[in-house]
């Protein structure tokens, strides 16, 4: 095991030597994962261009975005869809959400695992008036649940793929989506955890009429300002919160007393203008990668094989249950990118962890250690001996 995961590890280090990644317990690839130096070109690139072609940039802009695309319809398995950028994916969620008919229909089903950017605006719509109805995310039962709670005031339901409290893939995303289908209820799902973890296609799952949410800070690498909206090509919805760059290619065509147009196909979802440096620095990542030969195959792989050394080094440790313990007993496959270990103490064993220089984080009593694709198997033991010294002067 430690072969698999140091050969590949070993090979990309020093390709991240601003990141220090060789020298560094950086366990929060689930949150943050470092940029390869060749991100940094990415930046010089930007103003290059920019102080060049000034405001003619947006032209090399566009195809950095272009690039972005491309990448993820190979990993998504999907060559027809759209892909929208947005600098985050609440701007997105939120012009998506205003396409819908709240008024006449007022129904949201999601989960209780959500990530805050849905679960907390969705909390807030709710003050407004909306009914969201929240269901388990981890039962077994969740499509029974959703199924039990549509009707014809329902706009839509949206939840995870991976749940960001959990890590657990949830298993259940193309039943829901057949049952979403047959009410012609849109389905949104929140893939920030799945992408570049978990391998998908869209089409084998049968999701090519699902929406999906995508975030580039985390596994992607690209950092901030790369997020991106996928919707199927035949897409008629039209946000009412939307930008001109919506429509940029008509700017000259546009009349008042006309509709407002939704003129570009991958931005129906846009706002306006954005800082295109994260575009250019993204593009120099997804060539690193593919140079690399950082497959979804492979990244799947790396990930699998660190969990599984992961989660096995930490219960050789034999923790206090009552101090520490697995947040659940799922199976390595049904798990993404990071291990949850749930813990009344949590914040205080990753504030500890953070004074030895052991980056991890907390989310209410959950502590979570993620890995990424630089991560080595000494890295990995030297991080679990470092949580069981923090853990050994804990006093329940």
């Amino acid at each position: 095991m430690s072969h698999d995961i140091d050969q590949l590890a070993q090979e990309l280090a020093p390709h991240y030597s601003h990141f220090d990644v060789g020298n560094r317990l950086l366990f929060t690839g689930h949150s943050h994962q470092a940029w390869p130096d060749i991100a940094r070109e990415g930046l010089q690139e930007a103003f290059d261009v920019a102080a060049s072609d000034v405001d003619n940039k947006w032209e090399v802009a566009f195809e950095k975005v272009e690039q972005l695309r491309s990448y993820l319809r190979n990993f998504y398995d999907d060559p027809n869809g759209m892909y929208c950028l947005g600098e985050n994916t609440h701007h997105l969620l939120v012009s998506w959400l205003s396409s819908f008919d709240l008024q006449n229909k007022p129904k949201i089903i999601t989960t209780d695992s959500e990530f805050h950017s849905m679960s907390r605006q969705l909390k807030r719509l709710k003050e407004e008036g909306l009914e969201i109805v929240t269901v388990e995310g981890h039962a077994d039962n969740i499509v029974e649940q959703i199924d039990n709670q549509i009707d014809d005031r329902v706009s839509a339901v949206m939840l995870s793929r991976v749940y960001f409290n959990s890590g657990i893939i949830n298993q259940y995303i193309s039943k829901i989506a057949e049952i979403t289908r047959k009410q012609d209820i849109p389905l949104l799902i929140d893939d920030y955890h799945g992408t570049n973890v978990v391998p998908l296609s869209l089409s084998d799952e049968n999701l090519e009429d699902c929406f999906v949410l995508i975030g580039g800070y985390k596994y992607l690498q690209w950092g901030e300002g790369n997020c991106f909206l996928r919707y199927p090509k035949d897409c008629e919805l039209r946000p009412a919160i939307t930008g001109w760059f919506s429509s940029f290619s008509e700017l000259d065509e546009s009349k008042e007393d006309e509709k407002v147009s939704y003129a570009d196909p991958n931005q129906l979802f846009a706002s306006g203008t954005f800082d295109s440096t994260s575009q250019f620095r993204a593009a120099k990542v997804v060539e690193f990668f593919d140079k690399m030969g950082l497959t979804p195959q492979v990244l799947y792989k790396q990930y699998q094989t660190q969990i599984t050394l992961l989660r096995n080094t930490f219960l050789n440790k034999d923790f206090d249950t009552e101090v520490i313990q697995l947040a659940h007993q799922q199976p390595v496959k049904n798990i993404g990118g990071f291990i949850a270990l749930q813990s009344p103490f949590a914040r205080t064993i990753r504030a500890k962890l953070m004074e030895k220089e052991v980056y991890t984080d907390a989310r209410g009593d959950i502590l979570r250690f993620g890995v990424a694709p630089y991560i080595t198997t000494q890295q990995i033991s030297k991080a679990m001996d470092e949580l069981e010294s923090v853990v050994s002067k804990i006093n329940p």
